[in-house]
């Protein structure tokens, strides 16, 4: 039987970073019985393989800051071992994304954990979250089957929170996340708009969800990215305290108006195509604070898209545009 080519791993003086990252990104393993783990390793990724069980070795890593096993084939049951690798205590990234979980992993064991990744999934609830560190900046679950935002209220250093893709049909549970500066909500079923006071969040995605109406961001003044679009909303209202504002998208919506936006003096990106504004008349007004601003504007598939010298007029009210639909202006 011929023997198993081991797969050697330059190991070279401490200072030399190529001995701390090990990168084995697709290369249809099985099992890690053929690679050398270096004592020192950093970094270990292992994404896009064929792995299905854990190799003890790698919890016996204890410099390890950053371990991937995105894109395998690990159930719950195979990843049980994480909650007693006690040597990894100085993990600060876990990426669990595009596996076959059906539950949070148990990762109360990493106590520095920044950033940590169940995307891509079959979980059905956030049940378990409780016990993952408060000192998480980084928390994706999109594309899972989570009904409820339950058990984050600890982290109060969270940065980025991803639950896109879910079953998600009320925004709550919120209020604690007082660092959160991203939310990203996108293609779930929420009616109503309620950030629970949050005021520092700069990127808000709600596409693709059930919104009729687009209030509910009053206090979010240093909102600079808002993405609304694929919803039910027929008025823009709500926008006018938003003044540090600079890409708004409520493309794909049922709106008739360009309203409410005349303060923002910062919008840069502006997207309002299939939509059922009428008319080019009063744009110009209704941009009035952004017109030097104004880069890039989307108003294609309205009525309005079709008025005589269409691209003409808007090149005349936004003198610093560069893009209209997608005709874009040197």
């Amino acid at each position: 039987m011929e023997e198993e080519e081991t797969i050697a791993v330059p190991v070279n003086d401490e200072d030399d970073p190529s001995s701390t990252l090990l990168d084995l990104t697709s290369y249809q393993l099985h099992d890690l019985d053929s690679v050398e783990l270096p004592p020192s390793l950093t970094e270990l990724d292992l994404t896009a393989n064929r792995l299905s069980t854990l190799d003890p070795r790698i919890g016996n890593l204890s410099h390890l800051q950053k371990l991937s096993l995105r894109q395998n084939l690990f159930s719950d049951a195979a990843v049980l071992p994480l909650s007693s690798w006690n040597a990894l205590s100085s993990l600060e990234e876990l990426v669990l994304r595009d596996n076959q979980f059906k539950n949070i992993p148990d990762v109360s064991v990493f106590k520095k954990l920044l950033v940590f990744d169940v995307a891509f999934n079959e979980i059905s609830s956030l049940h378990g979250l409780s016990r993952v560190s408060d000192t998480l900046k980084e928390l994706y679950v999109s594309k899972n089957e989570v009904a409820m935002i339950e058990e984050i209220e600890h982290f109060h250093q969270l940065q980025l929170l991803e639950l896109g893709s879910n079953k998600l049909r009320v925004m709550e549970n919120l209020q604690s996340l007082e660092n959160l500066q991203e939310l990203w909500l996108g293609r779930n079923r929420i009616k109503v708009v309620n950030l629970c006071g949050l005021k520092c969040i700069k990127k808000i995605s709600l596409q693709s969800n059930r919104l009729t109406s687009m209030m509910g961001f009053d206090g979010c003044v240093a909102l600079e990215e808002l993405y609304l679009s694929h919803n039910g909303i027929a008025k823009m209202e709500g926008l006018s305290s938003l003044v540090n504002l600079r890409v708004l998208d409520v493309s794909s919506n049922k709106i008739t108006l360009v309203d409410d936006i005349v303060n923002l003096t910062k919008l840069e990106d502006l997207w309002l195509n299939d939509n059922q504004i009428a008319s080019l008349e009063g744009i110009a007004e209704a941009v009035t604070g952004s017109k030097e601003k104004l880069t890039t504007i989307y108003l294609e598939n309205n009525p309005c898209a079709k008025t005589p010298n269409y691209t003409g007029i808007l090149r005349k009210i936004f003198p610093n545009i560069q893009q209209i639909d997608s005709d874009i202006f040197s």
